[in-house]
């Protein structure tokens, strides 16, 4: 019943590619000239289509929201216009684009190209609800804030001496963008538009650790504490000089005005109701939120139905492992049992990340069992930086890096380790993004993350973790159905807070009741779901299309069904929506399972 329903709604999302099929009954010359007939109209539609795309994609790397591919990697030397008026010429834009966009007939475009009209319209309309909607007055959650967003270009090695110099250019512009962010807040202030005044409380101590330190000793120093050898000690010292006076002269000013107005006007004045739906426009808006985070038209009644009917299959399954652990005790006393024997937690940071990399190091051995294409890029694991870390998730990966938090070292359970190391690092986020890059010939706005998509990827590769091994006492297993049940329970929680009146301690009380999340993670994690409507309903939608996809290859395929080729045909998609890869798989399964890739 809960297949029929998430494909359902996926089909509704308005997706799903047109068929091809010839009509029955046609005239063996009528049947001759039909493909060349349609050949011709895909061209033609695929040229109009590419106009579009290809217009659209300079005019973003004119206004500073896109780089060209050929400046990838390179230090951007200031910021995009983030002022109101730029946002409301941005909004102008995007509408025609999205208007000429509907005015092609997509079921006329080439295979690939009717994929990459998916993607493209989606990503359009979702830039146009943005806008619609202004979130641009709401440039900060508890998840995440503009002031600690620009903090990440300083944590990235520079190789070049051009990199250092655009990056002082980058320093001296950071005031201007400040106030335009901080002007952006008045405006959300003056008409409601605000996180909720309890998810804020302490996430200005980022903006005080900024303003209170040396100009050194600022996270903005970091590229200038080790510089490349072939830059002269000379041309260092006086890059080193001018980096001090940038950060003193610029960026904290920008810092300390930004704290002033945010502990002093901000933060006082922020709403007190939790809900997106109490927001202006809120139903509305929270519907935009589905949608993009999503990819689906689902409602929130029934995501919240689906949530609580996967989570009753969840606690069968952790019954089952407290069984096979020899506990006595029901759920609540293993939780409590999870929370506070010593055995489960590291005893230092070093002991944490040396047992996440045992554990990404155990899926290297069987990487080669379940992916056919392995991606070029390696990946570090870090520490998250400590001026984040007590507001930060469990982990993060992407492209070349796994963090891992170790602030807080009781939150931290070991035996949760093993599933948030798969979802991160690999073959989750830090396998997934590469490979969507390496992919060649795809335009450039297929490199855009769908959330749906990446974190659904990432939550199937937990549950992946059993096939593969990966976890060796019934504690571990248990901590992946935590972290199944944990985002399981967003679909109930997110939707409970934003459209159905759900209070923070009732969804704080719904987590610690469900999973093995310490108190910590439940905190910030609900804190996190009130101040982002929809992110968290990403997860285990995405999972569980990801999942149909694969039950359905099986079955159609039989003997015939590859792991590694699955696999390599979801990861080759890059980031699409979820319709897309429905209908991607139904082509994977007419064409026999075989493998995307060219064998060698």
């Amino acid at each position: 019943m809960m297949k029929r329903r998430v494909a359902g709604a996926l089909c509704a999302a308005g997706l799903m590619m047109a068929s091809g099929a010839p009509a029955f009954g046609q005239k063996p010359v009528a049947a001759r000239a039909a493909p060349t007939a349609a050949l011709r109209a895909a061209a033609t539609m695929d040229a109009r289509f590419s106009a579009i795309h290809r217009a659209e994609w300079q005019w973003r790397i004119k206004e500073g929201l896109a780089r060209d591919e050929s400046a990838r990697g390179e230090v951007d030397p200031g910021f995009a216009r983030v002022d109101a008026a730029a946002q409301a010429a941005r909004l102008k834009h995007w509408q025609g684009v999205l208007r000429q966009l509907d005015a092609l007939d997509p079921a006329a475009l080439s295979a690939p190209e009717r994929i990459n009209y998916q993607v493209y319209r989606a990503q359009i309309a979702a830039f146009v609800d943005e806008l619609r909607f202004r979130e641009y007055e709401q440039p900060v959650n508890a998840d995440s804030a503009f002031w600690t967003d620009v903090t990440y270009g300083a944590r990235q090695p520079f190789v070049r001496i051009e990199d250092y110099r655009s990056y002082l250019l980058r320093l001296r512009a950071l005031p201007r963008h400040f106030a335009e962010q901080v002007e952006n807040m008045r405006a959300g202030l003056a008409r409601g538009f605000t996180p909720p005044r309890v998810t804020l409380q302490g996430r200005d101590a980022a903006l005080a650790s900024i303003v209170d330190a040396a100009p050194e000793d600022t996270v903005f120093y970091t590229p200038f504490k080790t510089m490349p050898a072939a830059i002269p000690a000379a041309e260092q010292a006086a890059l080193r000089a001018q980096a001090v006076a940038a950060i003193r002269e610029h960026v904290q000013p920008a810092y300390a005005s930004t704290l002033a107005f945010v502990r002093g006007q901000y933060i006082p004045n922020a709403r007190t109701a939790l809900a997106a739906e109490s927001l202006p426009d809120g139903k509305a808006y929270y519907q935009s939120k589905i949608v993009e985070f999503t990819t689906t038209n689902m409602a929130a009644e029934e995501i919240h139905r689906i949530g609580l009917a996967e989570m009753a299959k969840i606690r069968a399954e952790m019954s089952a492992t407290i069984a096979k652990s020899g506990f006595r005790g029901d759920l609540p006393a293993f939780l409590q049992f999870l929370r506070t024997d010593p055995q489960f937690y590291a005893r230092s940071a070093d002991e944490l990340l040396m047992r996440a990399a045992w554990i990404s190091r155990k899926f290297d051995a069987k990487a080669g069992q379940y992916f056919g294409y392995l991606p070029r890029q390696r990946f570090a694991i870090r520490p998250v930086p400590l001026d984040q870390a007590p507001y930060y998730t469990a982990g993060r990966g992407g492209p070349g890096v796994y963090l891992v938090n170790t602030y807080n070292l009781p939150a931290r359970a070991l035996y949760s380790l093993p599933a948030l190391t798969l979802h991160e690092s690999a073959p989750g986020h830090a396998f997934q993004m590469p490979i969507a890059l390496e992919q060649k010939g795809v335009p450039p706005f297929r490199r855009a993350y769908i959330s749906a998509f990446g974190e659904g990827w990432a939550l199937y590769t937990e549950r992946l973790g059993t096939e593969m091994g990966i976890y060796e006492t019934p504690y571990e297993e248990f901590g992946m159905l935590s972290y199944q049940a944990w985002r399981a329970s967003r679909l109930v929680v997110d939707t409970g807070i934003h459209a159905k009146g759900w209070t923070r301690e009732q969804a704080q009380a719904y987590l610690r009741e469900n999973t093995a999340l310490s108190e910590h993670e439940v905190t910030t994690e609900v804190d996190r779901y009130i101040s982002w409507p929809g992110q968290a309903l990403s997860y285990y939608l995405g999972q569980m299309a990801i999942m149909e996809a694969r039950a359905k290859a099986e079955k159609a395929l039989g003997a015939k069904f590859d792991i590694r080729a699955f696999h390599d045909t979801v990861l080759q998609l890059g980031s699409v929506p979820l319709p897309v890869l429905a209908s991607r798989i139904d082509r994977f399964i007419a064409e026999g399972g075989k493998s995307p890739y060219p064998k060698e």
